[in-house]
């Protein structure tokens, strides 16, 4: 127990919303860098497909566990 939370509801908070928060982090730093390189609205595209790609499989899951739950 820390703080009075087990263990298992410290990790599900953290893989939860601090990935979730880390995603969102991430969306910026794409964007940042599309404006930073003057990409353009295709190079922009190409840079959020590219490499926010793989942010879907975790939204997925969210969606999936909700779901599943409900």
């Amino acid at each position: 127990m820390i703080f009075g939370f087990t263990e298992q509801q410290i990790s599900e908070f953290f893989l939860t919303y601090g990935v979730g928060a880390f995603i969102l982090f991430m969306l910026f730093i794409i964007g940042h860098l599309a404006w930073q390189s003057k990409a353009g609205k295709f190079g922009t595209f190409v840079l959020f497909l590219g490499l926010a790609v793989g942010f879907v499989g975790f939204l997925a899951k969210v969606v999936i566990q909700w779901y599943l739950e409900k």
